[in-house]
């Protein structure tokens, strides 16, 4: 078994969320934390000063992306991410499963790994559980994570069992050359839409032994109740003492309820993805920057907030750098959305301490109703 980063700190008595941290080469993180996604070494539109300054505690970069462009090996000779992408706090690596996933039109998987044609100019690449891992550890990032095979929505039993199973295998080679340098290493738990796969693949990864436990192949197309129910499964099955990760989920409401579950941590594209494409998350629920209803509106995004982009600037000219397509536009807006979910965040975290989560939770529905 490996070591664990994780220190339970207290624990809500009404649900099964928990406050916590996590210790790692570039410092500790509290949780529940939400991660930005900086997918090819940098998050969209905003600083590292700026995310710092949102509250930001740790990152997600990609494996994949890494590999394909500019390369680990040149991401090596600047001493890693860190210095290469200016952030001194942690960074977590995908390993690059749920890229060759969507590219799987492009790639052959096979029980040594996964052949692919690049994205960007079609040459031949390959990533098996060894590579994965060697191009983590030249990142540097602080947590890597295990190749993994990932499957769609709706997946027949049989191609999820085989999936498991290939992850499962999969996950035993990572761990093997896993780096005795400090680096974390998490294992994925799969099985699809399946309980009992579910299980399996669970106990398999904590056989195997890793230093946190992520539960990887939802929010997949699966609608939102299947999604939870599965997240409420495996999680349970995850052990107590070790972080708990929901790779790629989700909205708020799926945040708020994955921590009422015992998840730790959480990544997601939609904050800044849905940012640039002018979406902003408020308290009281999304508002559409482009609608012409705030083409006069003089009031910020939202009257809760206290973010740069609230304190500073009306509806009305956020809507104004949207139409106009100024790059202005994604930065503003990007601020304000991860305003709202590092301080969502920190919300649960301050309410799980207070043992007031379920009041918490009330209030949050409540102001959205």
């Amino acid at each position: 078994m490996s070591i664990s980063p994780f220190r339970l700190l207290c624990r809500s008595s009404e649900t099964r969320a928990r406050r916590g941290e996590v210790s790692t080469r570039h410092g500790t993180f509290q949780t529940p934390v939400f991660m930005p996604v900086g997918t090819q070494a940098t998050v969209k539109g905003v600083t590292p000063a700026q995310l710092t300054e949102l509250g930001a505690q740790i990152v997600l970069a990609n494996t994949y992306h890494m590999f394909v462009r500019p390369g680990h090996e040149l991401i090596r000779q600047f001493g890693g991410l860190h210095r290469f992408m200016g952030w001194d706090r942690p960074i977590l690596t995908d390993s690059g499963g749920f890229q060759i996933f969507s590219l799987r039109d492009l790639a052959k998987i096979t029980e040594q790994g996964a052949t692919f044609q690049s994205h960007l100019d079609g040459s031949k690449l390959f990533l098996g559980p060894e590579e994965a891992v060697a191009v983590q550890e030249a990142l540097g990032s602080d947590i890597m994570m295990a190749l993994d095979t990932c499957i769609p929505y709706p997946a027949s039993y049989a191609e999820a069992e085989a999936a498991t199973a290939l992850t499962s295998r999969w996950a035993k080679r990572c761990r093997t050359v896993q780096p005795d340098n400090g680096q974390l290493l998490f294992g994925i738990v799969q099985g699809g839409m399946y309980p009992d796969l579910r299980t399996r693949s669970a106990e398999e990864m904590m056989e195997i032994g890793f230093n946190g436990y992520a539960i990887g192949g939802v929010s997949v197309g699966e609608p939102t109740a299947l999604m939870r129910e599965i997240t409420a499964h495996t999680a349970a099955l995850l052990p107590e003492d070790y972080p708990r990760y929901l790779m790629g989920v989700g909205t708020p409401e799926d945040l708020v309820e994955s921590v009422a579950l015992g998840v730790d941590m959480f990544d997601c594209v939609m904050p800044t993805r849905n940012a640039r494409n002018g979406m902003l998350f408020t308290t009281s629920g999304r508002v559409v920057i482009k609608n012409a209803q705030y083409s006069a509106d003089q009031g910020p995004v939202d009257e809760d907030c206290d973010c740069y982009t609230c304190c500073n600037f009306s509806r009305a000219y956020l809507r104004h750098l949207y139409m106009a397509k100024e790059i202005l536009s994604s930065t503003l807006n990007t601020i304000h959305n991860l305003h709202f979910f590092t301080n969502l965040m920190a919300d649960m975290r301050r309410a799980i301490e207070e043992d007031s989560f379920a009041r918490f939770r009330g209030t949050f529905y409540g102001k959205r109703a």
